[in-house]
């Protein structure tokens, strides 16, 4: 099972970089899957720690794929990072061996601290139509356009239907980039 998340990492630097990620849960070790080339990546082996949000603003999933990536956030405890203030949630990790794989090493990661700030409430239709639509954006470059727009389509009823202003608001962040991404390839937008 991959649970969609926010990671926060560090470079050496200090340098933070917040990006959406799924990750998956393996005997209590969590496991993040970074493409190549990845600052996430490049962070993770420069500092071997990060930090894993859970959070229900879907904006910070849509805004860090459309270059909306300056999102408040606080010093964590166990490990030399930050977490985003809006977290409803936080695993500080630390890296504890690597798999590697030229397209997409394993990072196996211990959870050396955990802590809630505020409970779940679960997400609405919208929100989760908001992060599908994240995931689609994040893959422009590898799926047919008829496909992108079909599934747009299909995620605009729920936005539609249940959708509050963050999620108005990430949604159209979205669709400006879809569009761009096509009037950039010169492919008609139907």
């Amino acid at each position: 099972m991959i649970f969609e998340t926010v990671v926060t990492t560090c470079a050496a630097d200090g340098a933070v970089h917040i990006a959406p990620m799924g990750i998956r849960e393996e005997a209590g070790i969590v496991v993040l899957s970074p493409f190549r080339p990845s600052t996430t990546l490049d962070n993770i082996e420069a500092t071997r720690c990060a930090v894993v949000n859970i959070v229900d603003d879907v904006r910070i999933f849509a805004g860090c794929l459309t270059g909306r990536r300056d999102w408040p956030v606080v010093p964590c405890d166990a490990v030399p990072g930050v977490r985003l203030r809006a977290a409803l949630g936080h695993r500080e990790l630390r890296l504890s061996r690597i798999e590697d794989d030229g397209q997409r090493p394993r990072l196996h990661c211990t959870i050396v601290a955990e802590h809630t700030h505020r409970a779940f409430r679960g997400f609405n239709r919208a929100q989760a139509a908001v992060v599908e639509a994240a995931v689609l954006v994040s893959r422009l470059h590898l799926l047919p356009r008829d496909k992108i727009e079909r599934e747009f389509e299909y995620l605009a009823i729920a936005i539609d239907k249940t959708a509050g202003p963050h999620e108005r608001e990430a949604w159209e962040w979205l669709l400006a980039t879809v569009e761009s991404f096509f009037a950039a390839s010169r492919t008609p937008v139907r």
